[in-house]
């Protein structure tokens, strides 16, 4: 079955933190890479990305995304009720400790979503790229924009002046869970800005020409921290061989 989402953005994303067994997530990055991307391309979604975290070496951190809510509780019933999830899914449940921690977002505007073509991803035992990325997330209260606003708005145009542009800049997905088995965060509110660059030393260049930014430093960031509910938290993290991001 030819995959439904191979072109364009897609409209909803799924950020998913996996906290694994010590010593096991190249386990499940070998299987995930080799056995779950073209299958669930093949059910209607689209993986956008996965990523060893370099601050937790049992954290393992990807990306999916699908056209609209209901492309997505289709392809997810398509995949993890068929025969490669029965296959080779309980050898990846048994890597991991947690896999609840997912946000459920899309674009921040029709611009700002993933742009990633299959057809460019690499090949399986392709070496892990020597890229960093970034993902920074912003926590604001339920049901509030104005700090939304501030990153999409004020924050963005910075980031694209000072340095690469961002793969992506994504808010909270309202829409109720169409797919309750796989569980996702609810009440949140977030922002996520995803930022690839060639190597970290370049991240915390851009970093600090953001932060020196007079605008920047004097008005957006400050109005940012007093709209938060926690301080943003960065993910840092190295694509797998066959990440699209």
């Amino acid at each position: 079955m030819a995959s439904t989402e191979t072109s364009g953005r897609s409209a909803v994303i799924e950020l998913r933190q996996y906290i694994l067994r010590p010593g096991r997530r190249d386990e499940l990055i070998e299987l995930f890479d080799r056995e779950f991307i073209e299958p669930q391309e093949e059910a209607g979604m689209r993986v956008l990305g996965q990523f060893r975290d370099l601050d937790d070496p049992d954290r393992f951190v990807w990306l999916r995304g699908f056209r609209d809510m209901a492309t997505r509780q289709r392809a997810l019933a398509a995949f993890y009720d068929g025969p490669v999830w029965a296959k080779h899914g309980p050898q990846a449940n048994a890597t991991m400790l947690d896999s609840d921690d997912v946000l459920l977002l899309r674009p921040l505007s029709e611009e700002s979503g993933f742009a990633v073509s299959p057809s460019r991803r690499p090949q399986i035992g392709a070496p892990a790229p020597d890229r960093f990325v970034a993902a920074t997330v912003w926590s604001f209260p339920p049901g509030r924009q104005d700090g939304i606003a501030l990153i999409r708005d004020e924050l963005l145009p910075v980031l694209h002046r000072t340095g690469p542009a961002p793969l992506a800049a994504l808010t909270t997905e309202a829409a109720p869970n169409t797919f309750p088995r796989l569980p996702v965060r609810t009440g949140e509110n977030v922002a996520v800005v995803v930022t690839a660059y060639p190597d970290e030393s370049t991240y915390r260049a851009h970093l600090a020409a953001v932060q020196a930014d007079p605008l920047a430093r004097d008005e957006i960031l400050p109005s940012i921290e007093r709209e938060q509910t926690t301080a943003a938290r960065t993910l840092r993290l190295a694509p797998t061989g066959r990440s699209g991001s």
